[in-house]
């Protein structure tokens, strides 16, 4: 759908150019933006909210190109150099963060990953695909859980936003008296070499960033991306709301019983399937 729309927007901007005819042009300008638009929605409607970031930076660096040809036409020396600079520091934060993420940008725009369930055992081709159920929690046994436990780390994703469920993860925090402020979340880096220390490890609203796949699994579309090492800790819960597309959708063997440690899923009455612990 995105490639027909494509060549009707580029055929309508060809017919504005060199049509020559007001008439036609009056049809051909009109189509070109009504096509622009929809093209804009189907080609980021698709991409995952983990890669949210990386299709803004894109969308910051085309700005900046079209101040940049509004310029040409202007003959405004500012526009240009104002638009060549957006564009330009736009496409290279959008080449970092690919980087990051061990991923080609046309793979973030196109790859479609994680619209496919994994299938069972081993497949054809050698690659291990994921089985298992979740083993659900209640917010009792989980509250319970977290009493006994010395050290608890949670880690947010995508999924608490959505949910808007930081608001209750404040008051966990209260109760456990481990209130901690933004100036005091760790970094990725930081906490990995602490996560076998932790008693607890409660990942709210977060599927990639936590999926040993990017590590272990080759055959993965995340393999080689940074991840917190959640499945290093003693205990872990997930409060997870469902599946998607993109990141959301892929499977993590974080959530089944191949797992070696003791993986749950807690659910609740909360809005999103966050329940109040």
């Amino acid at each position: 759908m995105n490639g027909l729309l494509g060549f009707v927007l580029f055929a309508a901007g060809v017919t504005f150019v060199v049509s020559g005819q007001p008439e036609v042009a009056l049809i051909a300008f009109p189509a070109f933006l009504v096509v622009a638009l929809v093209l804009g929605c189907t080609l980021v409607m698709p991409v995952g909210g983990g890669d949210m970031p990386v299709v803004i930076a894109m969308l910051n660096s085309l700005a900046g190109l079209a101040a940049c040809a509004a310029g040409f036409v202007i003959a405004n020396n500012v526009l240009v150099v104002a638009g060549c600079l957006v564009g330009t520091s736009g496409l290279i934060l959008t080449v970092i963060m690919c980087k990051a993420m061990n991923r080609t940008f046309t793979h973030v725009l196109f790859s479609g990953f994680g619209a496919v369930p994994a299938t069972t055992a081993v497949t054809a081709g050698g690659v291990a695909a994921v089985t298992g159920e979740l083993k659900p929690i209640s917010p009792a046994d989980t509250f319970a859980v977290l009493e006994a436990a010395r050290q608890a780390v949670v880690i947010p994703g995508y999924g608490m936003a959505v949910s808007q469920a930081q608001h209750i993860v404040r008051e966990l925090s209260e109760l456990l008296e481990a209130n901690v402020s933004y100036e005091q979340l760790v970094e990725m880096d930081a906490i990995n070499p602490m996560m076998a220390q932790m008693d607890v490890a409660i990942v709210i609203g977060a599927n990639d960033v936590v999926n040993p796949a990017a590590a272990n699994d080759r055959a993965s579309p995340i393999y080689g991306m940074p991840i917190i090492n959640a499945h290093e800790a003693r205990t872990v819960v997930c409060l997870k709301r469902g599946k998607g597309t993109g990141f959301s959708g892929l499977e993590n063997t974080l959530l089944t019983p191949q797992c070696a440690h003791v993986v749950r899923r807690c659910e609740g009455d909360a809005p999103g399937g966050i329940g109040r612990v």
